[in-house]
C-alpha cells in the first residue's frame, strides 16, 4: 500500500510540476505582452534634432524649420505653369532637343541623355510652400526609372531634392498567363506603358506627401540635374501645397452626395454585421500598372489563397520582398455598382520585417482621400490575414465612391522609419569619427585591418581622449532613444531593437572601464558593422497581397482566413496530389529531339522553353526536352550511370574542361560553323574552354570587373578616377586621412601578374612560372596593398560600405553594378564606373588585364545526337537569340536580373547607360583567363596559402612564393601522370593572348 501511494505521489508531483510550468509559461507570456503594450511613442523631432547636415538638411528637418518659422500658406489656390520647351539654358551633356508632340499639340523638351542640366525662370506670386508637378515621359533607355536632381536658385533646399525618381510604368503584356505542358502558369513579359505621366515630386522614404519647396515672392531659377535615363518634359507646375483632410472632414465633404445623416452615422458607428449586401473580390495580382518592372507575383500554395493553385504553379499573390522600396506603387481597378459608402478589406501577409509594421500610402482616383490613409500601417503577421482598413479603435473607414470604375493605388512608404534611419546613420558616423583618432592614439590605424596592438600594455586612455566617457554616454543615449522610438512606433520589441540592444550593453561595459578599450577595438568595429548592415534594409517595406474585397458597410465578406484544421486538411490534400499529378513534361523521344539540363531557376527555364518552342523548333525541327538541374553533381552521377543529357547549360566555367580531361565532353571544333560561332566570344575568355588544343565548351554569361567610385565624394576630396596602380597609391592617403579606404577582392592575384606580362604556366602548360624571378614583383605588389597600404583584409559587404561612403572606391563585379543600380537609389547619380586600374607599359598604353568569370554550355561526349545538340548551341549563342532572351528576362524581373551575355555583340547592344557602356567595353578588351591544365585548382589554393603566410604568418614574400611554386609543381606533375602526359615532351597548346580585344573587328 505504501508503494502504491508512493507511486501515486510521484505521478501527482509530476502533474503538479507540469501544471506549474504551464501556469508560469502563460504568466511570462502575459507579462511579455503587457510589456509590449507599455511601449510609448517617442518624439521623432527630438530624435533627429542634432543630426549633422553639412549645410543641406534632410527634408524632415527642413519641414521642422519651416513650421517653427510659421510659414503661412497662400489663402487662395496658386498655379504657376512653366513650358518645359522654353528653358533658359541647358548644358551640352544634356543633349536637348525641342520636338513637336502630336498628342499634346505643342513642343516639348527631349532631354536625350541621363546627364547634364537644364534651367528655367519662374516668377512666384506669393510666399509659401509649393509642390512641383512634372508632366513627363521617359524616353527609350533601360528598364530603370528616370532620376533627376532639383535645385532652386543654384542649391538644393534639402537632400531628398538631389534624387527625384520619375518612374516608368509597366504592365503584364498578357493576363491571364499562359500555362505550360504541365499546367503551370508562365509569367508574361512586362511591357512599358508608354505615354505622358503627371507626378508631384515626392520621396516616400522622407514624406507621405509630395515634397514641399519654400519659395518667396519674386524671381527664381529652377534647375534640373541629370542623374539617370533620358526623358521628355512637357511642363513644370508649381502649386501651393494643399492640406489632406481629416477623416471626419472627408465624410462631411461627401455628405451632399450620400446624405448628411447616413454619412455622420457611418463615420462614427460600427454597422450591424449581416450576411446580406454587396461585395466584390479583386485579385491583387491583376493590377493595371506598376512603377517598377521588378515588382513581381508569387506562387503560393496555401488554403484559401485565391485562386487555388490545385497543385500547380499559379501566380496568385503579389509583392513581398519584390515590393519593398519606398515609392514603389501599384494600381488596381475597382468597380462598384452604385454611389455610396464602401469598406475595403485587404488580405495580406507581412512576415518579412520581424515584429515591425510596414506602411502604405493609399490613394483613390489619384488623391489621398483623408489623412489617415497616409502611411497606413500593416502590422506584422506571419500568416495571411483579412484586414479591414480601420482606425486605432477598430472602427472601419468608409470610402465614398460613385458608380463605376475607380483606381486604387498603394505606395510603399518608409517615412515613419526615416527618423530612426537618420539617427542611426548619425550615430554610425559619430562612432567612426570616434574610432579613427582613437586608433591613431593606440597605434592601430585602420579598422578594416586586423588587430595590431600590444595586449599587455596598460593605458590611461583619458589622458589622450579626455572626453571619452562623455562620448560613450552620448552613444548609449542615442541608441537607447532610437530603440525607444522604434519600439514605440511598432508597439513591440522589434528585431532592430534586438540588434541595437547588444551594442548598448557593449558600450555600457566599455564605459565601466575605458582603459580597457584598446583591447576591445574589435567590439567597437563589430557594433559599427551590425548597425551598418541593418541600415541597408531599414526603410524596406515588404508586403504580400492576395486580394482586396470592396463591400457595403453592412456586409460581412464570406472570404475568411483558414483555421489550423483547414490548413492541415489542405496540406494533406496537396500531399495526396503528389501521387497523381505529373511533374515531368512528356518527353519527346523522336530522333530529332535532344535533352538539355539547365542549372538555373525555373523562371529562366520556362522562358527558354518558350523561346525554343517559338523559334528554335520551328526553324530546325528539333524538339528540346528541358530539365532543371539544381545541383551540377547530377551531371557527374548521370555520366557515370549512362543517364546524361545531350547539352548542359548554366554550369560553372571550369566544368567543360574538367569533364574533358576525363573524356566526358565533346570537342566543338569538329562541328561545322565552329569558327563563326566561336568568333562571337572573347579569345581571352575562351582560354577557359580550350584544353590540349581542342575546345570543349562555350561561355553563356560573363561577370566582368570594373572600378566603382563615389563621384560625389571624389569631387569633395578633389580626387580623379585612377588610371593606374600608381594613381591608387597616390589616392589612398587622402581617403585614409578622411577615415575611408579602397577595396579590392583580397584573393584576386591575377591582374598583377598579367599586367606585368607574366603567365602562371609555361606555353606547353606543363610547368609553373611562379618559381621565376619575375614572378616575385607582382606577388609583392599584390600583398603590399594589404601590408603597406592597409587595404582591408576582409570586407563582408562592399556594397553597403560603398553605399554609405566608408569605402567610396573599389574593384567589384557585375553583381555589384546591378545591386547599386537596382537598390541604391539614394546614391543614384553619385557613383560612376571606370575601367580597372592597370599598369603602364613601355609603349605608354595601360594594360588592364583581368580574369573574368562565366557560366558555360557544353555537349556531352556520350550524346548520340551531337549534330542536333550543336545546332541548339549555335542557335542559343547567336547574337539575336541572346538579345531577345536578355530583353525578355529583364522585362520579367527588372534590371537586377539583367542577362549579361558572353556574346560580345550582344554586350555591345545591351541597354547600358552610355558612359557605363564605354567603361565596360574598354575593360572587356582586357580579358585574359588563367588556362585550365591538369592540377589547375592547386594554383588558387597555393596562392591563397602564400597570401596568408605573408600577411598573417609574417613570412617573407619570396619564401612564401617559393613554397607555393614547389607545391603547385608537385600537384601539376601528379595530375599529368594521372592523365597520361609526359612532362618532358607533352604540349597542352595553351592559347597565348598578348593583344587586347579589338571591337572594330567584331563590329
Amino acid at each position: 500500500m505504501r508503494l502504491k501511494l508512493s507511486r501515486w505521489s510521484g505521478r501527482s508531483r509530476t502533474i503538479v510540476i507540469v501544471l506549474l510550468c504551464i501556469v508560469v509559461f502563460y504568466a511570462v507570456r502575459a507579462t511579455f505582452y503587457n510589456k509590449q503594450a507599455e511601449y510609448e511613442p517617442f518624439d521623432a523631432a527630438s530624435l533627429i534634432s542634432n543630426i549633422a547636415t553639412d549645410g543641406v538638411p534632410y527634408y524632415m528637418m527642413a519641414m521642422q524649420r519651416e513650421a517653427a518659422a510659421g510659414i503661412q500658406q497662400p489663402t487662395e489656390p496658386i498655379l504657376v505653369d512653366i513650358d518645359a520647351a522654353r528653358y533658359l539654358t541647358a548644358s551640352p551633356e544634356a543633349n536637348t532637343a525641342i520636338v513637336p508632340d502630336g498628342k499634346l499639340g505643342r513642343d516639348v523638351l527631349h532631354w536625350q541623355s541621363g546627364e547634364g542640366s537644364v534651367e528655367w525662370d519662374v516668377e512666384i506670386p506669393q510666399d509659401g510652400l509649393y509642390e512641383i508637378q512634372l508632366e513627363y515621359m521617359p524616353l527609350p533607355g533601360t528598364s530603370a526609372s528616370v532620376v533627376r536632381g532639383l535645385q532652386i536658385d543654384g542649391s538644393y533646399p534639402f537632400r531628398e531634392s538631389e534624387k527625384i525618381e520619375l518612374e516608368r510604368r509597366w504592365k503584364d503584356s498578357k493576363y491571364p498567363y499562359d500555362r505550360n505542358k504541365l499546367g503551370n502558369e508562365v509569367r508574361a513579359p512586362q511591357e512599358e506603358v508608354v505615354g505622358w505621366s503627371a507626378k508631384a515630386v515626392a520621396d516616400y522614404a522622407a514624406s507621405s506627401l509630395p515634397l514641399q519647396y519654400r519659395l518667396t515672392k519674386g524671381h527664381h531659377t529652377l534647375r534640373m540635374i541629370g542623374a539617370r535615363e533620358p526623358l521628355a518634359l512637357a511642363s513644370i507646375r508649381l502649386v501651393a501645397a494643399a492640406a489632406v483632410p481629416e477623416y471626419r472632414d472627408y465624410v462631411a465633404e461627401n455628405e451632399a452626395g450620400y446624405g448628411a445623416e447616413n454619412a455622420a452615422v457611418l463615420a462614427t458607428e460600427q454597422p450591424e454585421q449581416t450576411q446580406s449586401g454587396w461585395f466584390q473580390v479583386f485579385e491583387a495580382e491583376h493590377f493595371i500598372q506598376k512603377s517598377q518592372i521588378g515588382i513581381q507575383k508569387y506562387a503560393v500554395m496555401e488554403a484559401r489563397v485565391s485562386p487555388d493553385a490545385q497543385g500547380r504553379v499559379v501566380y496568385n499573390t503579389l509583392g513581398a520582398d519584390r515590393w519593398q522600396q519606398p515609392g514603389q506603387w501599384l494600381d488596381w481597378q475597382l468597380e462598384v455598382p452604385a454611389d455610396g459608402w464602401y469598406e475595403l478589406d485587404v488580405k495580406y501577409r507581412q512576415s518579412y520585417k520581424g515584429s515591425s509594421n510596414v506602411y502604405r500610402t493609399i490613394m483613390l482616383d489619384g488623391t489621398v482621400p483623408f489623412k489617415e490613409m497616409l502611411h497606413y500601417k500593416f502590422a506584422y503577421d506571419n500568416t495571411f490575414d483579412m484586414h479591414t482598413l480601420q482606425d486605432d479603435s477598430g472602427t472601419p473607414y468608409k470610402f465614398y465612391m460613385t458608380k463605376g470604375s475607380h483606381t486604387l493605388r498603394m505606395i510603399a512608404d518608409g517615412s515613419p522609419d526615416m527618423p530612426a534611419l537618420l539617427a542611426l546613420q548619425q550615430t554610425l558616423a559619430e562612432l567612426r569619427q570616434f574610432d579613427a583618432p582613437l586608433r591613431a592614439v593606440i597605434g592601430d590605424y585602420n579598422q578594416f585591418k586586423g588587430p595590431n596592438i600590444d595586449a599587455n600594455r596598460t593605458w590611461d586612455i583619458k589622458k589622450y581622449v579626455p572626453d571619452i566617457e562623455q562620448k560613450l554616454a552620448g552613444f548609449i543615449d542615442q541608441l537607447q532613444n532610437i530603440m525607444a522610438y522604434i519600439n514605440g512606433l511598432n508597439g513591440a520589441e522589434t528585431n532592430l531593437a534586438s540588434t541595437i540592444r547588444p551594442a548598448v550593453l557593449t558600450l555600457q561595459s566599455i564605459a565601466e572601464d575605458v582603459d580597457d578599450l584598446p583591447n576591445r577595438l574589435t567590439q567597437l568595429t563589430a557594433i559599427q558593422t551590425q548597425i551598418g548592415t541593418w541600415i541597408g534594409t531599414a526603410d524596406y517595406q515588404p508586403l504580400l497581397l492576395d486580394y482586396f474585397v470592396v463591400r457595403d458597410p453592412d456586409t460581412v465578406s464570406p472570404l475568411q482566413t483558414p483555421g489550423q484544421l483547414e490548413k492541415l486538411a489542405y496540406s494533406t490534400k496537396n500531399f495526396v496530389r503528389t501521387f497523381f499529378l505529373n511533374y515531368t513534361a512528356e518527353k519527346s523521344d523522336d530522333e530529332q529531339s535532344i535533352d538539355v539540363w539547365v542549372q538555373r531557376g525555373r523562371d529562366y527555364v520556362d522562358l527558354l522553353q518558350e523561346h525554343i518552342d517559338q523559334d528554335f523548333t520551328p526553324r530546325t525541327g528539333i524538339k528540346v526536352n528541358l530539365n532543371l538541374m539544381p545541383n551540377p553533381n547530377a551531371l557527374v552521377l548521370g555520366n557515370a550511370a549512362g543517364n546524361q543529357p545531350d547539352v548542359a547549360l548554366g554550369v560553372g566555367m571550369e566544368m567543360p574542361v574538367d569533364f574533358a580531361m576525363r573524356g566526358a565532353t565533346a570537342d566543338l571544333k569538329q562541328f561545322p560553323g565552329f569558327t563563326e560561332t566561336v568568333s562571337q566570344f572573347h579569345p581571352g575568355l575562351m582560354r577557359s574552354y580550350t584544353y590540349d588544343g581542342e575546345v570543349y565548351g562555350l561561355p553563356e554569361t560573363q561577370n566582368f570587373l570594373l572600378f566603382f567610385y563615389r563621384s560625389d565624394i571624389f569631387d569633395r576630396l578633389a580626387l580623379t578616377p585612377p588610371d593606374t596602380w600608381e594613381d591608387i597609391y597616390r589616392m589612398l592617403p587622402t581617403l585614409q586621412e578622411n577615415g575611408m579606404t579602397f577595396y579590392i577582392p583580397p584573393k584576386d592575384y591575377v591582374p598583377f601578374y598579367y599586367q606585368h606580362g607574366i603567365d602562371f604556366y609555361t606555353e606547353n602548360g606543363m610547368n609553373t612560372r611562379l618559381d621565376e624571378e619575375a614572378a616575385l614583383q607582382p606577388f609583392k605588389q599584390w600583398t603590399d596593398l594589404f601590408k603597406k597600404y592597409y587595404i582591408p583584409l576582409e570586407v563582408p559587404a562592399f556594397y553597403n560600405h560603398f553605399r554609405y561612403g566608408t569605402i567610396p572606391a573599389g574593384i567589384a563585379d557585375f553583381t555589384t553594378y546591378v545591386q547599386l543600380t537596382a537598390a541604391a537609389t539614394n546614391i543614384a547619380g553619385q557613383w560612376k564606373v571606370a575601367p580597372v586600374p592597370g599598369t603602364k607599359q613601355p609603349d605608354g598604353t595601360v594594360a588592364r588585364w583581368t580574369q573574368q568569370g562565366a557560366t558555360s554550355m557544353m555537349i556531352m561526349e556520350k550524346s548520340r545526337k551531337k549534330a542536333q545538340a550543336w545546332s541548339f548551341l549555335q542557335w542559343w549563342s547567336d547574337k539575336e537569340t541572346q538579345l531577345h532572351y536578355a530583353q525578355e528576362i529583364e522585362s520579367f524581373f527588372g534590371i537586377e536580373y539583367r542577362w549579361n551575355s558572353a556574346n560580345m555583340l550582344t554586350l555591345a547592344q545591351s541597354p547600358w547607360p552610355d558612359g557605363d557602356l564605354q567603361a565596360i567595353k574598354e575593360q572587356a578588351r582586357w580579358i585574359k583567363n588563367v588556362p585550365l591544365v591538369p592540377g589547375y585548382y592547386s594554383l588558387g589554393r597555393e596562392m591563397d596559402f602564400a597570401w596568408n603566410h605573408v600577411l598573417v604568418g609574417g613570412i617573407p614574400a619570396k619564401e612564401a612564393l617559393e613554397q607555393a611554386a614547389v607545391s603547385l609543381q608537385r600537384e601539376l606533375r601528379r595530375k599529368q601522370q594521372q592523365f597520361g602526359y609526359e612532362p618532358s615532351s607533352s604540349d597542352l597548346h595553351i592559347p597565348q593572348i598578348d593583344q587586347p580585344y579589338d571591337w572594330r573587328e567584331s563590329e
